[in-house]
């Protein structure tokens, strides 16, 4: 059989044999790094408490939750001096900042600077509250989730146009009954209501892969209430959160090899250990809608 003896067969599949019989499990003692500040740090103009979340890193393989960082002095300074300490009251790592009755984080067009003294280390970020359109409306068509499905669901989705005469970034959320979906596939952002830069979509509808990006893989049911917010991010957020999709998404035969995620969060003492994570500041538009008659539009052929 093509130009081989029964024999050379033989010798071939047992040559096979004992190599794959040759297979010992090797434990490989994998040294783990120092720990890093991790920084979490999201602040909106929207009412209500602030939180700075701060966490340790642990090793690669570990599957526990990271600890908290505890001890550590938190403020966010605006351009006119006005300072908000974020403060760890249950001791669990989320620092928050508590408004006042009527008092809001936050307002357009300014830069704020992240200060963080911990361990003996200060570390500093700036980041600026960009505007954000409104969102028009929030409609759903009735589909199947996919085609082998039998039952259908509510697909959403949402209409908003883009900041004309400027280069504008988005980071797009979305809620079911009060939840947020929050899977790796739900991160979602966008360059001027498009993807990056793929086309001039400036001061334009966002484009329709965009507009249904908000929904779960079984799409919504009957009575559900959706929630869909647009935030204005900066470019160094932006291309954080594309590489950060990019690196949780990893896999495959053509998988590129893990690298760390850029982060805007920098120790004061350029010897000193490195933080990661992200600090940023949005402006949010945002619209709540229930799955019911009214809002259900006929399917698009």
């Amino acid at each position: 059989m093509f130009g081989f003896s029964v024999i050379h067969l033989i010798l071939l599949g047992l040559l096979v044999l004992g190599l794959t019989s040759c297979e010992d499990p090797i434990d490989i003692d994998l040294q783990t790094g120092p720990t890093q500040l991790a920084v979490d740090g999201w602040i909106t103009d929207q009412p209500g408490p602030q939180t700075i979340k701060l966490t340790k890193t642990t090793g690669y393989f570990d599957a526990s939750q990271p600890p908290p960082a505890l001890g550590a002095t938190v403020i966010v300074a605006d351009e006119d001096s006005v300072i908000r300490e974020f403060i760890d009251v249950k001791k669990n790592g989320n620092y928050v900042w508590t408004p006042k009755n009527g008092e809001v984080f936050g307002k357009i067009g300014k830069k704020y600077l992240l200060g963080i003294r911990y361990e003996g280390q200060e570390y500093i970020s700036i980041s600026q509250m960009n505007p954000v359109p409104a969102i028009d409306s929030l409609v759903f068509r009735e589909e199947k989730p996919n085609p082998f499905e039998s039952r259908t669901g509510f697909r959403a989705e949402f209409y908003a146009t883009d900041l004309p005469k400027q280069t504008d970034y988005y980071w797009i959320r979305s809620y079911q009954n009060g939840k947020r979906l929050d899977g790796t596939q739900n991160i979602v952002v966008s360059y001027d209501g498009s993807f990056n830069g793929s086309a001039n979509t400036d001061g334009l509808l966002f484009i329709q892969p965009i507009r249904t990006s908000i929904n779960p893989d079984s799409l919504y049911n009957m009575n559900d209430s959706v929630k869909v917010e647009v935030l204005s991010i900066t470019p160094e957020a932006f291309y954080f959160f594309l590489q950060l999709s990019t690196q949780i998404n990893n896999g495959g035969l053509f998988a590129s090899p893990p690298a760390n995620v850029p982060t805007n969060v920098i120790n004061r003492d350029a010897k000193g250990p490195k933080a990661v994570g992200f600090f940023g500041v949005s402006a949010v538009s945002s619209k709540t809608v229930k799955v019911e008659k009214a809002n259900i539009r006929a399917k698009e052929d």
